[in-house]
């Protein structure tokens, strides 16, 4: 039977158990296509970040996952409603995976506010700010209930120029497992205590909120949710 996601506000120790497979099955989909991922960085003249969203799709997509029969939406690069299937349960599960693309930013990933479930609470131009993530802990859909779970993958490039040729060449991938909502506590319970540093967003413009996510204060909390993939030959070490 299914047991109901919300429960799992009281279950931590599950929680992470289904964020950390997911991470696993994300992270295992683009090592596979890491290769691939590097040749058509290469060859491609799109735009890194489109280039990079063309990847993940791909990747997700040749490695194949349970579907549920739920079409989702929201500003995420690939979206997908699945099941999730444990030795002791099984649940339904609304997977949001985006795509970032950058040469020179290794340590952090631009986040809307519209892609967590978190409330983001950080320190900005010396005012405490606590903003809402846009994203519910669990997604009520056609009454069912799906467990939200965010994941980022980021690109880190460099660009060449081979015969007066821009190309694009591919260093490493960074797949980030981003914390429920329901984990808000332990992982950003207030402005100090917190993962995020200032955003690219410029409020006096009118621009919607942003953040970004650092990359070594959630390495501080738990390792499991940074992993880096090198490109081949080099080997993948899962880091826990």
């Amino acid at each position: 039977m299914l047991i109901d996601p919300d429960t799992l506000m009281n279950d931590p120790i599950r929680l992470k158990e289904i964020e950390k497979a997911s991470l696993r099955m994300v992270v295992q989909a683009l090592y596979q296509f890491r290769g691939d991922a590097q040749e058509i960085f290469r060859q491609e003249s799109d735009s890194a970040a489109d280039i990079g969203e063309d990847i993940t799709r791909e990747a997700l997509d040749r490695l194949g996952m349970s579907k549920a029969d739920q079409r989702l939406f929201g500003k995420v690069d690939y979206k997908r409603a699945r099941y999730i299937f444990h030795p002791e349960y099984s649940l339904k599960q609304a997977l949001f995976v985006d795509s970032k693309a950058e040469k020179n930013s290794h340590s952090v990933a631009r986040i809307q506010i519209t892609q967590t479930s978190m409330r983001v609470r950080q320190v900005r131009s010396g005012e405490q700010l606590d903003i809402a993530g846009h994203l519910p802990v669990v997604l009520k859909l056609k009454g069912d209930s799906y467990l939200t779970t965010t994941a980022f993958v980021k690109y880190h490039y460099h660009e060449n120029v081979v015969d007066g040729k821009k190309q694009n060449g591919l260093e490493t991938i960074t797949v980030v497992a981003l914390p429920s909502g329901m984990l808000q506590q332990k992982y950003n319970p207030d402005a100090v205590d917190t993962i995020w540093v200032a955003g690219p967003n410029a409020p006096s413009l009118g621009e919607e909120f942003r953040t970004r996510l650092s990359f070594t204060r959630l390495r501080e909390k738990a390792t499991w949710r940074i992993q880096k993939i090198p490109m081949a030959p080099n080997a993948f070490l899962w880091s826990d």
